[in-house]
């Protein structure tokens, strides 16, 4: 009991000031004093309702992740059949019906047909997300299932979380909270934003970006009243073009997406001075647009971006080396903005706005002067009680109630985890309960006074026993805050984050710090009785 090493000494006390040293920029930064800068300075992120923000929830179209899914599958199943050795011959393919469907030219290539599809198909491999049917002998209809819809539209959602934490990363802000609710709905919170104008305009793009050949047998005629010829489609001209409210017919297969970019920044261009993006393709994406633009020199092609096209240029030679430039009527902001767009990434569906609204900081500074004072009546109340009943070891809990809201807030700071008015709640339950394991060691020791046992002895034999129930009774409780955690959304995270970190703080301040001290002061005093 009375051994502890100069090393475990410095070890303990080493850690422990680390940690407590660690929360003091958060405590700081409501006052007049500085942190120096040279210094290391970790804090605590405040969430919505203590530092006010915006709060935002986006919804998905379903039916647009079916569409894509049956364009996607349209392309696949063209070049499946075209690519085949030898080549299998089809007509008649349509799309009509959320089903694809097409004629073969010769019964005899029915098997070989089905066996170039049928990769295509299989997806996962799990789950069967499309079924294929021959009807008429040479008909192929494929029509997606209920579980391949579900599962196309979770991956969707999945994706679009991470896109959207990507932006609002390149916005600059820190820690928003992104949850999905529901099944097509997303919850967007990001603390300290008090415009969410900015925010909107980030999530409502969904950055995806088309290279398509224009179809230059289109008849002007036809193409403004809508009319497109089979095989195309027609896109409208980006407000701010020289064309808008104009249409373009492009070819709707066989064009380059930008899902392999890279990389997009915003600059200028050489010659004009105008704000333009530059954009980077990866090995695959760079390799098809060098394909693309070698086979269809001086032919010009569509840069679309959302639906709307931004610019029509020539293909005077073939782009190499896959880097291109995407110009338009764009001012620097909307560059530096399309620039994060499409560095995140395309979203994979369409969001709405459909709920936002802006929380201010007075109500959040309200709830942190109001949750201080809680701790602070807490404490002393705590505080009180304890030297009042166990004198010495009172003090010795009070201290180690010091250091565990210390190294609490420390640790939180370190993870640069976020604190919530829930949080504020689970701060002022772990003060209460700090000390339940103080109390539980003191009687202990008390009972063992009473038998009769020495000083050390009693001591040794009250942490000893105490510290089985202490470990008990934190396990069941790491166990709530863990499935809190997992289960819980925003706020119920935050009560969740600081009771599970609070475990950990008092367990060791409790057990660990106080038997330290109580050893040292046994050491050398060597009482021959003690008032507990």
């Amino acid at each position: 009991m009375l051994e502890y090493p100069q090393w475990k000494k410095v070890m303990l006390w080493g850690f422990t000031l680390l940690l407590a040293a660690a929360a003091l920029p958060s405590l700081l930064g409501s006052t007049s004093l500085k942190w120096p800068d040279v210094l290391p300075s970790p804090t605590v992120n405040l969430g919505l309702d203590l530092a006010g923000g915006s709060h935002i929830m986006l919804e998905a179209n379903p039916e647009q992740v079916t569409e894509q899914r049956l364009e996607n599958m349209e392309e696949g199943v063209r070049d499946a059949l075209r690519s085949a050795e030898p080549r299998i011959r089809f007509g008649d393919m349509s799309t009509q019906n959320d089903q694809l469907s097409f004629i073969l030219d010769s019964d005899s290539d029915v098997d070989r047909a089905r066996e170039e599809i049928l990769p295509l198909i299989n997806g996962s491999g799990i789950i069967t997300e499309w079924n294929l049917d021959v009807v008429d002998e040479t008909r192929f209809v494929l029509t997606q299932t209920d579980e391949g819809v579900e599962n196309a539209v979770s991956q969707a959602m999945d994706g679009a979380i991470e896109v959207i934490r990507k932006r609002i990363d390149g916005l600059g802000t820190r820690e928003p909270t992104i949850i999905r609710q529901g099944d097509t709905r997303i919850v967007v919170q990001v603390p300290g934003l008090q415009d969410p104008d900015e925010l909107k305009e980030q999530l409502g793009k969904t950055a995806r970006l088309e290279f398509k050949l224009v179809d230059q047998n289109a008849l002007p005629s036809d193409v403004a009243q809508g009319i497109a010829p089979p095989g195309s489609q027609i896109f409208p001209y980006a407000e701010g073009t020289p064309r808008e409210g104009t249409g373009l017919a492009v070819r709707r297969l066989g064009g380059i997406k930008g899902d392999n970019l890279t990389d997009a920044n915003a600059s200028r261009d050489p010659n004009s001075n105008a704000p333009v993006v530059d954009i980077t393709f990866n090995a695959e994406g760079g390799a098809k647009f060098a394909t693309l633009t070698q086979q269809n020199v001086n032919k010009p092609f569509a840069i679309i971006l959302d639906g709307k096209v931004l610019s029509a240029p020539n293909i005077n030679e073939p782009i190499l080396g896959g880097r291109a430039q995407i110009s338009g009527n764009f001012t620097a902001d909307e560059t530096a903005q399309l620039a994060i767009s499409l560095k995140s990434g395309a979203l994979p569906v369409d969001l709405a706005v459909v709920e936002e609204r802006t929380v201010g900081p007075d109500l959040g500074a309200d709830s942190i002067k109001r949750g201080m004072i809680a701790m602070l009546i807490g404490s002393i109340a705590v505080i009180a009680l304890m030297v009042a009943s166990y004198g010495r070891f009172g003090v010795y809990a009070t201290i180690a109630l010091v250091f565990n809201v210390m190294m609490l807030l420390g640790i939180m700071a370190i993870a640069n985890s976020t604190l919530t008015l829930p949080g504020i709640a689970g701060f002022v339950l772990t003060i209460g309960a700090a000390v339940d394991a103080n109390v539980l060691i003191n009687e202990r020791i008390r009972e063992e006074r009473k038998r009769g046992r020495r000083v050390i002895a009693a001591v040794e034999n009250g942490y000893k026993e105490a510290s089985r129930a202490i470990y008990d009774a934190n396990v069941t409780n790491f166990i709530a805050g863990v499935l809190l955690f997992l289960f819980g959304s925003g706020p119920i995270r935050g009560f969740a984050v600081v009771l599970i970190v609070g475990l950990f703080t008092s367990v060791f301040t409790a057990v660990t710090l106080t038997r330290l001290w109580v050893a040292g002061w046994l050491r050398k005093s060597r009482p021959k009785d003690i008032t507990i």
